[in-house]
């Protein structure tokens, strides 16, 4: 039974296991090259694992931030719970501790038939292998009336840092009475319960700060993760502060307007806001396209066991860019993909056997600062696909007394130092 506990331990455990010494490279060839491009959960715990199983192979990450701040937890800034730098994280750990050469710079350019792939400096690469985690870029317009100039006044926030600090202004600078309207999108996106957490922690900031005023959430669904517990945690802890309206319902936005802050439905509704927070389509980040590995939905397309590109050879790409259903597009997942496709790519270097991966994920989400809600998943590869592994995870329990949700929502502090530690930090020393 998969328990959060066991879930914690386990991340710590499969953070040891890959310590165990590998063959090192056949005798008589030249270190090989791994570039990784993006410093996420995804591409930073790949670079990290790949030196781990095989100090002998030169890694470099390229990265153009300093420091990589997570969706995880932004939702707490938002709230006022958290201090932005808090879900800042570096990369000295994996230059110092690791030996992941750490280069700040944009990938602009992929040469599959070359193996290189050009930074904005003009700077090429070599590589043997490459490891894309480029997270998600927007479909600009793919809403009408919303391009980036136009989250510069509706901001989505959904890459953390200033879109995350613009929002958290004006949520300041709200009205006592005002209305947020957070426009939701259709599958698929980064992070499902991400949008209904949001709605949560504000919510709790509001109730604080600005009782009056309220939460309309417009989605493009009429079914999203962990939906009963959401429902009714906010009606236990806020009333009739947040107000869901689905699909069916007409919450579906077909029009923004950012600069009169007002919105349109599918069925010619308008809503207007005090603060609008749109989150757009999305697509894998744009070096994705530009490696020629996305598809015509502009998703990446993998091998379940390796995540190899299925349509470029020694292209591995990991995290929200993935199409790894039923697997969701979450930090935990991209955590652990980076682990599969560092043992796939250490094993191929070396000559040998792929392992036979499996995965864990865990979502945390918070309602309120002490109330937590999970849900688990195992996931295994059969015939050729990701598949749920029959009668593992699940959701927290309907029923649960205050103090189950007080622990839940410590968990999901633990789960976070953890995730973030054993990404960016020092948990194979421990």
């Amino acid at each position: 039974m998969i328990t959060r506990r066991n879930l914690l331990a386990g991340l710590g455990a499969a953070a040891l296991a890959p310590a165990i010494a590998a063959p090192a490279l056949a005798k008589g060839k030249g270190a090989a090259r791994v570039v990784v491009v993006g410093g996420g959960f995804g591409g930073a715990t790949a670079a990290k694992y790949i030196k781990v199983r095989a100090p002998e192979i030169n890694v470099t990450l390229i990265e153009p931030s300093p420091r990589f701040y997570t969706c995880p937890f932004s939702n707490l800034y938002l709230a006022g719970l958290r201090d932005f730098e808090t879900i800042g994280h570096g990369y000295d750990e994996l230059k110092k501790v690791y030996g992941v050469k750490v280069v700040r710079d944009f990938a602009q350019e992929v040469d599959p038939a070359a193996k290189t792939v050009k930074l904005k400096s003009g700077e090429k690469l070599s590589y043997d292998k490459l490891v894309l985690s480029p997270g998600i870029d927007f479909n600009w317009n793919g809403l009408q009336g919303y391009d980036e100039a136009a989250s510069l006044l509706a901001p989505h926030s959904w890459k953390a840092g200033d879109q995350t600090r613009l929002l958290r202004k004006q949520l300041e600078a709200l009205d006592d009475g005002g209305v947020f309207i957070l426009v939701a999108p259709a599958d698929p996106y980064r992070c499902p319960p991400g949008p209904y957490e949001r709605a949560g922690l504000i919510a709790s900031y509001l109730k604080a700060k600005k009782p009056k005023s309220k939460i309309l959430i417009l989605d493009s669904k009429d079914a999203f993760s962990k939906q009963g517990l959401f429902l009714a945690g906010w009606k236990q802890e806020y009333g009739d502060l947040i107000e869901w309206v689905p699909l069916s319902k007409d919450g579906k936005v077909v029009k923004v307007d950012a600069k009169s802050l007002t919105v349109e439905t599918e069925f010619g509704t308008t809503h207007k806001a005090g603060v609008l927070n749109v989150i757009p389509p999305q697509k894998a980040g744009l070096i994705a396209e530009r490696a020629g590995v996305t598809n015509k939905a502009g998703w990446v397309p993998i091998k379940p066991e390796t995540f190899e590109s299925q349509q470029v050879a020694d292209i591995h790409v990991v995290g929200d860019a993935t199409i790894a259903a039923p697997m969701p597009k979450s930090g935990f997942c991209a955590n652990a993909q980076g682990k599969v496709a560092a043992a796939a790519i250490v094993a191929s270097l070396q000559g040998r056997t792929t392992p036979n991966p499996s995965w864990v994920n865990t979502c945390y989400s918070l309602i309120g600062p002490e109330y937590g809600i999970t849900v688990a998943g195992v996931y295994k590869v059969a015939d050729g696909k990701i598949i749920s592994v029959e009668g593992s995870g699940g959701v927290s329990p309907a029923a649960a007394a205050p103090d189950f949700r007080k622990r839940e929502a410590i968990y999901a502090n633990a789960w976070y130092q953890a995730i973030t530690n054993d990404t960016w930090g020092t948990a194979l020393r421990a």
